[in-house]
């Protein structure tokens, strides 16, 4: 057998059919595989996801099934949508509170716009989208300019926008509008229409914040906000644009869900899709501190949450246990993320 320089003279190099002794390089392969794969920041979250489902299979029978997993995805889109804004804000070093009382108002402007003042169903909806965006103005306006907490600044707006709603709504639903039934399926009605449009979003937002200039520039200001402003960055349009982004994609979201239930509903959304959508993005792996997100970790954490509320239903658990075990699952990924960010850091993976 072939001698190796780097080994005394006598000693067999082990191949592919050697016993015990090539069984470390057959598994090489598969090492470097595991090795990879846990390099990747969303490796922790997708094991959850994972595990998760093959839990909720093996328990009920019934979670792969389509009508199921086209109820998983419809809860899972919209928490998706508002929790990739939730990330340009995070990584940016801000958070916007109101965002879930954006996506509770929008539906209610294309009301307004088609039903009172006959304006076509898309221009409506455009319309709506740019008055959600107009919010992430005033949002970072103040944030910026006048230096107030983001968080301060929103949980204002918050309680502005759920007012401004139940006021014009009576805080009664109202059907979607006659005028809409033609685009309904594309917005969200068809089974799996709001999924591929959060899809879409996810996809392109994640191109945005990692292959552009905007993306390094959002990266830069949540890191390092001194450096940035010293290295030229606008600091403070960065931030003002990805506060309209935010609430931006929050009315759309409002928008397609409402044309999924076929209602528009002023109790809808508010504090807890918000905070479905924050729990989303930190669970796949965005930095409360700011510097460090991922989108598609955020749409992985839409998803483990919408795995894990459809699953629980399944199998009967009350709406308090579920709070309790929900809880305890963002806890466990988080510690997840927290320690092979850990081991990466070490070189160990």
């Amino acid at each position: 057998m072939t001698q190796t320089s780097a080994e005394p003279s006598g000693t067999p190099e082990p191949d592919a059919a050697s016993g015990p002794a090539g069984t470390g390089r057959q598994s090489t392969p598969l090492r470097s595989v595991g090795e990879a794969f846990l390099r990747w920041r969303e490796a922790s979250i997708i094991a959850v996801a994972v595990v998760l489902v093959v839990y909720f299979q093996a328990t009920t029978g019934i979670f792969l099934t389509e009508d199921n997993l086209v109820n998983v995805s419809q809860y899972v889109a919209a928490t998706a949508i508002i929790a990739v804004g939730q990330v340009l804000l995070l990584v940016s070093g801000e958070i916007d509170l109101s965002v879930g009382h954006v996506y509770t108002l929008a539906p209610f402007l294309m009301h307004y716009a088609v039903d009172f003042y006959s304006i076509p169903v898309i221009p409506a909806i455009i319309l709506a989208l740019l008055l959600s965006g107009c919010v992430g103005l005033v949002n970072g306006l103040i944030t910026v300019k006048l230096r107030v907490p983001s968080f301060v600044t929103t949980l204002g707006m918050l309680f502005i926008i759920s007012g401004i709603t139940l006021t014009t709504s009576h805080a009664y639903p109202v059907p979607i509008p006659e005028a809409a039934t033609g685009v309904q399926p594309w917005l969200g009605a068809a089974g799996w229409s709001e999924i591929t449009w959060a899809v879409l979003i996810v996809a392109f937002f994640h191109v945005v914040l990692t292959r552009t200039r905007w993306g390094l520039h959002t990266v830069a200001v949540g890191g390092n906000l001194l450096g940035a402003r010293e290295a030229g960055i606008k600091v403070g349009r960065v931030k003002i644009d990805n506060f309209m982004i935010c609430s931006t994609l929050g009315g759309f979201a409002g928008i397609i869900e409402a044309f999924r239930i076929d209602s528009i509903d002023p109790t809808a959304g508010g504090e807890t899709i918000m905070f479905a959508a924050v729990a989303a993005a930190v669970i796949g792996g965005t930095a409360l501190a700011g510097g460090s997100g991922t989108i598609i970790g955020a749409l992985l954490g839409a998803i483990v949450l919408g795995v894990l509320r459809d699953g629980f239903n399944l199998i009967g658990i009350d709406a308090y246990t579920f709070d309790l075990i929900i809880g305890a699952a963002i806890l466990i990924a988080m510690i997840s993320n927290v320690y092979l960010a850990g081991l990466r850091r070490a070189g160990r993976t």
